[in-house]
This record gives structure tokens, C-alpha cells and sequence, in this order.
């Protein structure tokens, strides 16, 4: 796992979630603009088709997952306490895609899946929390979750946590930005600016950061880390 120096300066963020205070170490970018140095491909279909074209791939200047085949590109580091920018956009049409953190076991769900929290990006969706073998707890959990008895982190299970807004991403081609804040146990997302989740109490609060490649294809230009030292957390 990635260390950082303990030196901070602290900032203030919004919505409700208390100072924060930020590591002095410039941002990381977790993508060079050239190639894929870093992270490494899990593409289940690839096991019995070695020939296989992988999903993932860096055009011009930009990284694309194309949607198809289906699997995941994930970070060869894992990561704690940090503050993750995503710039991303379905550049022509309405897709899915997702943004998974503190992920570690590989194809935990539906032989897929690694053991993680899905960050949506669906478009209309993003910021909707997926549980994946790992849980998070939100504020009006039932209403967004559904009843109690059905909550679960595995198959046929209530593993989907909706957002707070639905109307805070750009027209398809337009870039949106994502922010995922994870501190602690705790996540926050914002999508432009606004706050679209808000979880606490996570099963996780380290592990690798993963992109998915569901079905759609999408193109990311940045994917930017800033450590953040853990001396306050939300609430």
C-alpha cells in the first residue's frame, strides 16, 4: 500500500462534512497519458480466449474502456485516505461505467466483480453506491436502500444505495468531474460540484482503485489522488 508524508496544511470542504486536513504531497496522477504503467487488466473472458482484445486501452492522450469485453483495470497499488479526481464522458452515447474503491479480492461477485464499493457512473446514475462484498452505511438508509431484510453485499441481494440527485451530470460528449473522497470509513462523492453521496461506516478503508468496463464505452482524461491525512473525519 502507498505511503505519504504526515506534514498537512488543512482546508475546509462543504456539505456538511467537517476540516479536513490535506498532505502537502502534490497530487499523483494515476495516468500518464501514454499508457496503462500501473494498473493491470482482470477480464474474465480472457481465461479461455488468450487471443481476446482487452477493453482497456489509451487514445489519443485519453484512457478508454471500450465496454466490451467485460472486467475491470485496476491499480497495482492500493490506496487509504485520499482524495480522488475523475474526469470522464460517454463521449456518444448514454453508457455505464463505475469507479470502484478499497478494492481487493478479484472476481468476488458473479465471478466478476472484485471485493470493492462501486462509485456509479452510469449516466443518470452516477454516484449511486454498489455494494460489492463490502458494505457502507448512508443517511435515510431504508429509502434509498430498501427494506431492511433485503440489504446484503452478494448475489440477489439490495446492494444498490441511491444518490441524492440525479441531475448533476453534463450531456453526453461534455466531461464531467467526479470527486471521491475516502477518509477513514467514510466515502463522499460529488459529480460537478454537487454532493451526490455520503456514506460512513464501511466494511473497507483501503484497497486498490479500480475502472470498469460495463458494457459502454467511456474515456477518462484525468485521474488525479491527493493523500489526505486522516486527523478529522466526516461527522
Amino acid at each position: 500500500m502507498k505511503s505519504f508524508p504526515i506534514f498537512a496544511v488543512c482546508v475546509a470542504t462543504g456539505f456538511g462534512w467537517t476540516s479536513r486536513c490535506a498532505s502537502q504531497r502534490p497530487p499523483q496522477s494515476l495516468f500518464n497519458g501514454k499508457d496503462l504503467t500501473g494498473w493491470h487488466a482482470d477480464v474474465p473472458a480472457a481465461d479461455s480466449n488468450a487471443r481476446l482484445r482487452s477493453p482497456f486501452l489509451v487514445r489519443n492522450g485519453l484512457l478508454v474502456s471500450l465496454g466490451e469485453p467485460r472486467g475491470h483495470l485496476i491499480t497495482d497499488s492500493s490506496y487509504r485516505d485520499y482524495r480522488l479526481e475523475v474526469e470522464y464522458r460517454f463521449a456518444a452515447a448514454p453508457g455505464n461505467a463505475g469507479v470502484l474503491v478499497h478494492a481487493s479480492t478479484p472476481r468476488a461477485l458473479y465471478g466478476m466483480f472484485p471485493r470493492s464499493i462501486e462509485v456509479q457512473m452510469e449516466h443518470g446514475n452516477a454516484g449511486d453506491f454498489w455494494c460489492i462484498v463490502e458494505d457502507i452505511h448512508v443517511p435515510d438508509m431504508e429509502r434509498r436502500r430498501g427494506p431492511p431484510a433485503r440489504w446484503g453485499t452478494t448475489e440477489g441481494k439490495a446492494r444498490r444505495i441511491l444518490n441524492l440527485t440525479d441531475n448533476s451530470e453534463k450531456p453526453v460528449g461534455e466531461w464531467n468531474t467526479m470527486v471521491i473522497e475516502a477518509v477513514g470509513r467514510s466515502i463522499g462523492v460529488w459529480v460537478n460540484g454537487d454532493l451526490v453521496n455520503d456514506g460512513s461506516d464501511a466494511t473497507a478503508d483501503r484497497g486498490r482503485i479500480a475502472l470498469q468496463s460495463e458494457g459502454s464505452e467511456v474515456e477518462f482524461r484525468k485521474l488525479s489522488l491527493t493523500p489526505i491525512s486522516n486527523l478529522s473525519v466526516p461527522r
